[in-house]
Order: structure tokens, then C-alpha cells, then sequence
């Protein structure tokens, strides 16, 4: 057995290959190239002023990449019989990550927000990790209490009061766009796993209902509202962000001004190698390179959603949730942050998976990504399995 092809043992004590899937593997790949060269563009700047090094983040960003590819190989090696079995103690520490954070002393504090824990090295951003928890958790309620889900509003109820209750708890850090992404993507798994449309719009109408209040409730979100609406309108101040942001998109019409030759990532777009640095990409390589990412993104949604649904005829259902889960919510924040560089949605703090620099955000999507190799791995090899059987009948 090589690292390059995992394997582990049959019953019969032969080895078996790992089913990698080259169209999860490829774009992964593509994305994390492509992320690494616009984090070493983006960055250039604000590194060497910041830290006296051009190349600081981007040799972080490899850093984590390199962490994000282990923590991948670990999700791999991992049963996801091992997630459902403990998916109870996976919500609970959930959870315990999204209360330990808001308390000072341990919660870290960046612009007036409590999302971090310092561990040593970077600062880890738990939602990122609890988002991941918790959907597995919703994974295995919809396979264990599937009769209740479909045909008691009750049952329904208690995975939505459980997501509505961490929804609470990641606005407090403030985390507006994760309690946005999170519930969306668990009323989606809920809606694939049967439950009733009549049930499912009492927590949408709530949960819309709420945001939208917290948004016009809350000075700082209702000032983004504002500028999302009309940017020109305060270009140097609530506006600022947006406007450059769509200057950096303007300038790099069809072809882009060329790699490295970004004017807007010099001091005018504020994380132009975080939040933004999809508008950077839009500037350097243009309207070409624009189609190229969102092809790959296309390509990976689409992907894990065609192993969701491999993996539901093979009879894993729980698989089939969680596979289902990460291809919403690769898509889903992919959108989010994508539309708030376009002037589509008001500014939210998501990265772009993959692309933006960003330690947790990368280490917790090459592990879930991981996860998603696993379930292909397992759907393969239950249809061998069957397959193996049926030649063996008399």
C-alpha cells in the first residue's frame, strides 16, 4: 500500500484501493492552485507593509493547504459509520465550540467580532468547524428518525430548534453570513430527506423573518444595507469596500490587466486576499478567468450532489445527507461571497472556499471534502460488493 493510493484491508486479508474520484480531485486541485497564485497576488502588498515580507501570506496559505491536504487524508481513513455512530457527541461539541468562543479570555476578538480561538500558530475560527458538526448531526437525525420527520411536525421540529439555537449562538459573535448559510443548508438536507413543504415553511418565514429584522435592528448592518443598495451613494465611506470592489471587476473586462498588475489590491480594496480576492481574480484575469472559476465551482456542487444521490441508491442514506450537505454548502457560500463582490448581496464576512486566505476556512473544507472522497469510496464499494454477490448466486 502506497500514500498515494489508500487502501485497507477486505475480510479476505487482500488489499483494495481507495476509490479516489478524479472529478471532486480535479477541480479541488485546479481551485487550490488557482487560490494560491491570487492569495500571492492579492497579498503582495498589505505582506510587505504589515510584515516586512511580500510573500507572508502566501507561504501561510501553502502552510494551511498543506495541513488542509492531512486533515483530508484523516477524514478519508475515517468510516463515516464512525460520524453517524457519534453524531450526538459530534452536535454536543459543536455546540461547546460556539458557547467557549463567546466567552473573553478565550474568544478572540477581531473588529468587534468574538469568532476565534488563538491556537498557537493561527487563530481558529470554530464556526467553521461546528457548521460541520452539526450538519452531520442533522445527516444522522434524518436516517434515525426519518418516519417522524416526514409525518410529525414535532419530529421535524427538534433538528430546525437545534439549528435555530446555534443560528442564535453564531450571531452573538456576530457571524450574520454562517447563521445565514448554516440554517439554509440544513432546511435543504431536512427538504431532501423528505420532510413535509407545509412544515418547511414555518421555519423559513421565521427564520427570514428574524434576519431580516437583525438586519434593519442593528446600526452596522443596517449602514451595509444601505450601501449594498446604493454604494455610489457614500463611495468613500459605507460604500467604500463595494466600490472598489466593482472597480477591480470593471478594469479587468475580458482578458484581465494580467497577473500581478491589480491596481485595486494596492490599499484601495480593503482583504483584497480574503474576502475579496475574487474581485482581484476579476481584475487580473478577467471575464475569462471569472467563467473558469465558476466552472469549476459548477463542476465540484455538482459533483458532490451526483455522490449524494450514488449513494442514496446504494441504500447509504446517511452518506447520501452529508454529501448532500457539503455540495449546499460549497455552493451556497461560493454564492454568497461571489454575489457580495458583484454588488448582488450586502457585504458578509465568508471566504471563498478554497481561494480566500484563511487558515480554518481552508483546513475545514479539505476535510470535508475528504469526508466527501470517503463517501464515494464507500457508495463504490457497496455497488462491488452487490455486484460480487449477485455472480456468486447458484
Amino acid at each position: 500500500m502506497t500514500a498515494a493510493t489508500l487502501s485497507y484491508a477486505r475480510s479476505t486479508g487482500r488489499p483494495r484501493r481507495f476509490a479516489l474520484d478524479p472529478w471532486v480531485i480535479g477541480p479541488v486541485a485546479a481551485l487550490l492552485l488557482i487560490g494560491l497564485v491570487m492569495v500571492a497576488s492579492a497579498s503582495i502588498g498589505v505582506s510587505d507593509r504589515e510584515m516586512g515580507a511580500p510573500f507572508y501570506y502566501f507561504q501561510r496559505q501553502l502552510m494551511f493547504v498543506g495541513l488542509g491536504l492531512v486533515a483530508a487524508t484523516i477524514a478519508m481513513a475515517i468510516p463515516t459509520a464512525v460520524w453517524e455512530k457519534y453524531s450526538m457527541v459530534l452536535l454536543g461539541t459543536g455546540i461547546v465550540l460556539l458557547i467557549v468562543v463567546l466567552i473573553p479570555g478565550i474568544g478572540h476578538e477581531v473588529n468587534g467580532s468574538r469568532r476565534w480561538v488563538r491556537l498557537g500558530f493561527m487563530n481558529f475560527q470554530v464556526s467553521e468547524l461546528a457548521r460541520v458538526l452539526l450538519l452531520t448531526y442533522v445527516a444522522s437525525y434524518a436516517v434515525r428518525r426519518a418516519d417522524e420527520l416526514r409525518s410529525d411536525f414535532k419530529g421535524f421540529m427538534r433538528p430546525v430548534v437545534v439549528l435555530g439555537g446555534a443560528a442564535m449562538l453564531l450571531l452573538l459573535e456576530p457571524d450574520f453570513g454562517a447563521a445565514t448559510v448554516l440554517l439554509a443548508t440544513g432546511i435543504a438536507v431536512l427538504f431532501l430527506a423528505g420532510a413535509r413543504i407545509t412544515h418547511l415553511l414555518v421555519p423559513i418565514v421565521v427564520g427570514v423573518a428574524g434576519l431580516a429584522v437583525l438586519a434593519v435592528t442593528s446600526p452596522y448592518r443596517l449602514r451595509r444595507l444601505v450601501a449594498f443598495r446604493d454604494p455610489w451613494g457614500d463611495p468613500f465611506d459605507s460604500g467604500f469596500q463595494l466600490v472598489q470592489s466593482l472597480i477591480a471587476i470593471g478594469r479587468g473586462e475580458w482578458f484581465g490587466v494580467g497577473l500581478g498588475s491589480s491596481v485595486q489590491k494596492l490599499f484601495y480594496l480593503p482583504e483584497a486576499h480574503t474576502d475579496f480576492v475574487f474581485a482581484v481574480l476579476a481584475e487580473e484575469f478577467g471575464f475569462v478567468g471569472v467563467v473558469i472559476v465558476l466552472s469549476l465551482f459548477a463542476l465540484l456542487v455538482g459533483r458532490a450532489l451526483t455522490i449524494s444521490r450514488n449513494a442514496a441508491h446504494a441504500g447509504l442514506q446517511f452518506q447520501s445527507y452529508v454529501a448532500a450537505s457539503i455540495g449546499i454548502w460549497l455552493g451556497l457560500q461560493a454564492f454568497v461571497n461571489i454575489g457580495v463582490n458583484t454588488g448582488l448581496l450586502p457585504t458578509k464576512g465568508l471566504t471563498l472556499p478554497l481561494l480566500s486566505y484563511g487558515g480554518s476556512s481552508m483546513l475545514v473544507t479539505l476535510a470535508w471534502l475528504g469526508l466527501l472522497l470517503r463517501i464515494h469510496h464507500e457508495t463504490q464499494q457497496t455497488g462491488r460488493s452487490a455486484v460480487t454477490r449477485e455472480d456468486r448466486r447458484p
